[in-house]
């Protein structure tokens, strides 16, 4: 009886330390919207409206990259300072960060004029001094950035302003459009300016570099009524400064258009939230435009006024190429290859480990952090990418650099069956032990899609029946190594003496060991790790790391808890896509200020395709599809995928009875369906 007594006060102590942990659950703070999505896509934020304000955005293209920092102050004024990069226009000596960058300043601008009054960017509507003042009214971004000015103030002439890169050039385009919108004939006129400067020959690669500010269409003319002009300002670099540049400002813009267009028609998401499409879109823009065209070939880089011209074993080979291979972005496919191509050429008989980064256009190295788990992050994504993108020769090419890095890792299994790193991607910014959790989880789930991936390749049945018993005997070694209490959270200590809660406990989620889902969901939402901008990377600590948040949204939703991850991604996307910094997803928090980098809007792309669709390659022309579906939707669509060397839809609706339907189209109109129990996964061979 008294054994009874003592099992059932347990269980109720249970229930109530249970209790306590849901208790635990934050509740998302009320949003403010300060941009607002247009029929056509894009953002714009009306700038008379919560001021001041400010903010930055990225924008890149083959030879360019432009970093706007805008701000508008109380008084409505304006102020833009541009930082054009040059990836492959670079110094030495040869390093990560020697590409060159330039800043312009508004007060550098040439002077524009409307009926002989002076045009100023930097005063407000206010100024008594005679001039016309440059008022912002709003701001929009789709790939490119405008903003457009009160008429009121600049003498009935509506003023649109667009910045972006040039498509294929070396070149930023800054274009002013007027428009005569009063009644009455308007005389405009823009002065002509050629400024340049030419690098130090000695400290210059390969010969001096001449960055040039020019005016393009400048002089003076007269609008009728409803008619408009365009005056522009590049910024470009070049080699050969005698040989003259033909610009055409509207043509480049065209172009631009159409790129960002090229990018947006395949694999479009289709929900019943406008701001997950919304932001999705967006992040596709991101995702794919930052790829420079380098001696190398293609490149994808990070961007961030430092990441350029170079690749990493995490963001390039670890997050952006497996999205790359459901993109249907050629460009965005070549990248993947050349980067996994380039790690190739490192492997040796030694097993050295291979260099975290080649930077400089492929002609130097960065190993700064030693080993980060770089083998485990390779195997993982080339499997991934060899697999979804469905091509046997293109995964012949990528099988000696996936077995290698596996092999490296199999000879780095210490006495309790885990992998040891020197550090992780983090590169010591926070302790990772000697064994850490992601590069483990990472090893895991690349054995598992090497088997799948040796499997199509045919190769013997006993390397495939090894890599899977490696797995098995690596996903029990990481429940036995790192499966913890802590906090009162059932889930994983990040090192074997690791005492806090980090946001990589996500990782076994995202890469398919459910054990301790439960108890790492509940510590994940928590306010000891989840903060207003997403998981903090230490419990207590403010810093912030986007990837893990975007690891841990795929991730709880992989492991089925849909409308509780829903919850969380539906406020992160509307505070990246809507809030003050937009409108992609960022690096870090304080380090970088929330920059823009490329890779982590593909792990953004990555919750829907792999966490929302569930779509898991396993074969050239298969996947595991395990659907999430919230509660509240009847039916959800991924358009337009290129992946399994085929064109399909994918849809997903609700069916009565707990049932989900999946239906996949091909382009030849041929439709198979699949009627599934909701939380359940089917082979869909394509």
């Amino acid at each position: 009886m008294k054994a009874l007594k003592n099992k059932v006060f347990l269980t109720s102590m249970l229930f109530v330390a249970s209790l306590k942990l849901y208790s635990q659950q934050i509740s998302l703070p009320e949003q403010k919207d300060r941009w607002a999505i247009q029929p056509n896509g894009s953002i714009t934020w009306q700038t008379n409206k919560s001021l001041p304000h400010a903010d930055h955005i990225e924008m890149s293209a083959e030879k360019v990259s432009l970093w706007i920092d805008y701000r508008i102050d109380t008084a409505g004024v304006l102020r833009i300072i541009r930082k054009v990069v040059f990836p492959t226009f670079r110094m030495l000596p040869d390093e990560t960060r020697s590409h060159i960058t330039y800043t312009f300043q508004d007060n550098e601008l040439p002077q524009i004029y409307i009926n002989n009054r002076l045009l100023k960017m930097d005063i407000s509507r206010r100024d008594q001094r005679g001039n016309l003042a440059f008022v912002p009214k709003k701001i929009n971004h789709h790939g490119l950035m405008r903003i457009t000015a009160d008429a009121e103030t600049a003498n009935g002439v509506e003023i649109e302003r667009s910045l972006f890169p040039s498509v294929e050039k070396p070149m930023a385009v800054e274009k002013f459009v007027l428009r005569n919108t009063s009644d009455k004939a308007v005389r405009v006129s823009m002065e002509k300016l050629v400024r340049s400067v030419t690098t130090d020959t000695l400290q210059s690669k390969s010969s001096p570099h001449t960055i040039v500010m020019k005016t393009v269409n400048e002089g003076s003319r007269i609008l009728a009524p409803g008619q408009s002009t365009v005056f522009s300002v590049c910024y470009f670099a070049t080699d050969h400064p005698e040989k003259p540049l033909t610009i055409d400002p509207v043509a480049e813009e065209n172009e631009r258009i159409k790129r960002i267009s090229n990018i947006l028609s395949p694999l479009q998401l289709e929900t019943p939230d406008t701001i997950l499409n919304t932001a999705f879109a967006f992040a596709k823009i991101r995702a794919t435009e930052s790829i420079f065209k380098t001696k190398r070939g293609y490149l994808h880089g990070p961007g961030g006024l430092e990441y350029y011209a170079a690749i990493w074993a995490n963001d390039q080979a670890e997050y952006i190429s497996p999205y790359f291979a459901f993109s249907g972005d050629s460009v965005g496919i070549l990248s993947a290859m050349n980067c996994y191509r380039m790690f190739a050429a490192y492997m040796n008989p030694e097993y050295h480990p291979l260099p975290s980064s080649i930077v400089a256009e492929g002609d130097a190295v960065w190993k700064g952090a030693g080993d980060r788990g770089d083998q485990a992050m390779i195997a993982y994504g080339a499997s991934r990418f060899a697999l979804a993108y469905g091509k046997a020769d293109s995964a012949k090419v990528l099988w000696p650099l996936i077995s290698w890095c596996l092999e490296y890792n199999s000879r780095h299994i210490n006495k309790q069956g885990v992998v040891e790193s020197q550090s992780d991607e983090l590169e010591g910014r926070f302790p990772s032990g000697k064994a850490n959790l992601s590069t483990n989880c990472l090893y895991y789930d690349a054995l598992v899609s090497a088997a799948m991936l040796a499997g199509q390749l045919h190769l013997p049945q006993k390397q495939i029946n090894e890599y899977s018993k490696r797995a098995n005997e690596l996903k029990g070694n990481i429940e036995k190594y790192f499966g913890a209490n802590l906090a009162g959270f059932d889930t994983y200590k990040y090192y074997e003496t690791n005492s806090t809660l980090r946001a990589w406990i996500s990782m076994p989620l995202a890469m398919g060991i459910y054990n301790r889902s439960k108890g790492t969901i509940s510590a994940l939402f928590s306010p000891q790790l989840w903060t207003v901008d997403g998981l903090a990377t230490e419990a207590g600590k403010e810093t912030f790391w986007d990837r893990s948040t975007l690891y841990g949204l795929r991730g709880v939703l992989q492991a089925g808890a849909t409308d509780q991850a829903m919850k969380f991604l539906q406020y992160y996307s509307r505070r990246r896509l809507l809030g003050e910094h937009v409108p992609y997803p960022v690096e870090a928090y304080p380090e970088g200020n929330q920059r823009h980098l490329s890779a982590e809007s593909g792990l953004y792309c990555r919750i829907f395709t792999e966490g929302v669709f569930g779509m898991r390659p396993t074969g050239f022309d298969s996947f595991n599809c395990s659907p999430r579906l919230p509660e509240a939707w009847k039916q959800i669509s991924l358009r337009n995928i290129n992946a399994f060397n085929t064109f399909f839809d994918l849809k997903i609706e609700r069916l009565a009875g707990k049932k989900i339907k999946i239906t996949v189209t091909k382009t030849n109109g041929s439709h198979t369906s699949y009627s599934i129990t909701e939380g359940s996964t089917i082979q869909i061979k394509l």
